[in-house]
């Protein structure tokens, strides 16, 4: 575990391997020539992404069996989570059709050249024949679209900072999608009575998405770990809290304070167990189930989501499989990702904002500063008062994006937002909270939002991009609609109406 980091599987070793096309028709000194040229730029390309996925060169592929073979070795391969490829040469397309039917990994072609400029005073047949990327781009194309293979384009020169940033978005995307192939989800409890946008059929979400969603009670983790927690090791652990954070004591006496603390310190460290006993990376819990608790985890969540456990409240399970894995697509850049809610509206005249936050589970990665260690009572839930990190949200450009399903599909809806400083206090509400002012502004946003089907749970990060959420949605093949600033309320009712017949259609 370290802090702030990621207790993942080691993507350092993960790949995605990069397919480059040509035919034996070209000779072998053209040939050659493009092996060469497309080990030059895998090389520049690795050089330059942050993703922590390498990019893997395969050798040049010529013809039919070797391209089917080269793909469903891609597709057993575990440490591969994609593949990209690149038409140096002219590589007729027929060839390609076995192997592109059977690709069962994200796909992104890269139709770019290997010179950057047009040699004027030298060029001739043999440079066309050798740099002809233009000319068989676009029969790679035309089969992709005639297979409907679901893929990225990218084109552009490979050393331009544009083309380098969409393939670092498709990268870390890739990296999303991986993690949701392996995502196991433990629910602590059931649902929130009676709400509905937190259910949703769990069979379909593991078809369509890859992760898998176990349900627990929480008697049985009480009595298997929470009860097991030796109170030497709870003391070890409220030292650290005490040396890591500022304690602010407030509505609570010193007995109920340290009593809290302890009481938080067997819960993280007994859910820490729990999950990863069961190799879970992401869990709920809701505080209409805490059997045998005497408080709801508050500080445990927090800590763990910082560690790069996925959360959601309430049951939410596909508040948390997102909250993870955006959590693994921001992975060695993430300058903060959260579970989140949207609460309180400020309609202020000229100054309209809004509160996002939840009863406590916020993760200390997006806070503003060192959050400060607090108890007070919980003003529902009937339980003694929950120790919890409180802080207000660093400013900057974020996303807020949430998956809600229809019954016949899944659709992520993602919002643009720009995290304001929070200027006046709030000492009376003691729980991590993010104020933000949403793209376009608050009044369509939020009429876009409802008009889709928003939940009012999401994962909010300042790392990962619209992009990248659109390029996983392509992935797992799901709808996304984007309120950013150049939503228009009559054409993104428009835009619903036009998905819901596309997606009905589809199902036919």
């Amino acid at each position: 575990m370290r802090k702030g980091g990621l207790i993942i599987i080691s993507t350092d070793s993960l790949e995605v391997w990069f397919l480059t096309g040509s035919q034996e028709l070209y000779g072998k000194e053209v040939l050659r020539k493009v092996e060469e040229n497309s080990k030059k730029l895998v090389n520049a390309l690795n050089e330059k992404i942050t993703a922590p996925a390498k990019i893997m060169w395969k050798p040049v592929l010529k013809d039919a069996i070797q391209i089917k073979a080269t793909i469903d070795e891609a597709n057993s391969n575990n440490k591969c989570i994609g593949l990209i490829a690149w038409m140096h040469t002219f590589s007729p397309a027929k060839m390609w059709i076995a192997g592109l039917k059977s690709v069962d990994k994200p796909f992104l072609h890269l139709h770019t050249q290997f010179e950057q400029k047009i040699p004027w005073d030298t060029i001739d047949m043999d440079y066309m024949n050798t740099n002809q990327s233009a000319h068989g781009g676009r029969e790679f194309g035309f089969i992709s679209t005639r297979l409907e293979l679901k893929r990225k384009v990218i084109a552009g020169h490979w050393t331009d900072k544009a083309v380098i940033a969409k393939l670092e978005d498709w990268l870390r995307a890739a990296l999303g999608w991986n993690e949701a192939h392996r995502l196991k989800v433990a629910r602590l409890g059931d649902n929130m009575r009676d709400v509905a946008v937190t259910e949703g059929n769990k069979v379909d979400a593991q078809i369509d998405f890859g992760y898998e969603i176990h349900g627990f009670a929480v008697g049985d983790y009480i009595e298997g770990y929470f009860k097991k927690v030796k109170k030497s090791e709870a003391e070890e652990l409220v030292k650290e809290y005490l040396k890591e954070y500022p304690v602010v004591k407030s509505t609570v006496s010193e007995e109920e304070f340290q009593a809290s603390v302890r009481e938080a310190a067997r819960i993280e460290i007994s859910l820490r167990r729990f999950l990863e006993d069961g190799g879970f990376k992401a869990f709920t819990t809701t505080f209409e189930d805490l059997h045998g608790m005497k408080q709801l985890p508050g500080i445990a969540v927090q800590r763990l989501m910082r560690d790069g456990y996925g959360f959601g409240g309430e049951g939410d399970w596909k508040s948390a499989a997102l909250v993870r894995i955006m959590k693994v697509m921001a992975e060695g850049i993430d300058k903060g990702t959260s579970f989140i809610e949207d609460y309180v509206y400020h309609f202020e005249p000229g100054n309209v904002k809004e509160l996002g936050a939840h009863m406590l589970e916020v993760c200390e990665s997006i806070a503003d500063g060192t959050p400060s260690l607090e108890v007070h009572p919980l003003s529902i839930g009937g339980k003694e008062p929950p120790t919890r990190l409180v802080f207000n949200a660093k400013a900057g450009p974020a996303v807020q994006a949430c998956i809600v399903e229809f019954g016949d599909r899944f659709r992520m809806i993602v919002n643009e937002l720009d995290v304001v400083k929070q200027e006046v206090a709030m000492p009376k509400l003691p729980v991590a909270r993010a104020l933000w002012i949403p793209k376009p502004d608050l009044s369509t946003a939020a009429t876009a939002w409802i008009l889709a089907g928003g939940a009012h749970h999401s994962s909010m990060s300042y790392t990962v991009t619209t992009e990248q959420l659109e390029d996983l949605c392509e992935m797992f093949g799901i709808e996304i609609v984007v309120i950013d600033e150049n939503t228009d309320i009559r054409e993104f009712k428009k835009e619903l109406r036009y998905n819901e017949i596309y997606y009905k259609l589809k199902k036919l």
